[in-house]
């Protein structure tokens, strides 16, 4: 039987993850990302649990650095595959590429149920707290640097010689 101190403990552990991560992707969500609310909150949740899976909840047991250090390097490889599902390409095949952000947002969440599953709170709370400014800031700071520092147009692509129709919609029109 799990003793009342130990339930309250775990409660609050992967609650503060949820918190976290729903604060998170509650700017994502706003902005209609592929990754919103529940996303972010589900990512921070499965990682504080795997750490509280791992992190003994009572003062007097020891805490397994090298257990702990592969349940933390699995989470930073899953997150990865995950963030790296957000990344898109454009699909005209230009060199832009769309959601980094998203993606780094989703790997910060991980690990802010990292430190919330460990009883970290500190580092929650600052990590927390600064990653919601970069996020809601963050975009105004951008559109304003792109302001001032106006990058120069690039030239349009032109196409390769005169274009022709051939009468088969199928056949490539150059």
């Amino acid at each position: 039987m799990i003793s009342p101190d130990v339930f309250r403990e775990v409660v609050l552990r992967l609650g503060a993850a949820v918190l976290a991560g729903s604060a998170i992707g509650l700017d994502c969500e706003v902005r209609r990302r592929p990754a919103g609310l529940r996303t972010h909150a589900l990512v921070s949740l499965g990682a504080a649990l795997l750490v509280v899976i791992i992190v003994p909840l009572s003062s007097r047991a020891a805490l397994p650095s090298d257990t702990l250090s592969r349940v933390i390097q699995g989470i930073i490889v899953g997150v990865g595959f995950l963030g790296g599902g957000t990344i898109l390409k454009n699909e005209r095949g230009s060199e832009t590429v769309h959601g980094l952000t998203t993606a780094a947002t989703i790997w910060v969440t991980a690990a802010l149920g990292v430190a919330c599953g460990a009883g970290l709170w500190a580092p929650a709370i600052v990590a927390g707290l600064l990653a919601i400014l970069i996020v809601t800031v963050g975009r105004p700071v951008e559109r304003l640097v792109h302001y001032i520092f106006k990058d120069p147009k690039p030239e349009p692509k032109q196409e390769n010689g005169p274009r022709t129709t051939t009468g088969d919609d199928r056949a490539p029109r150059w």
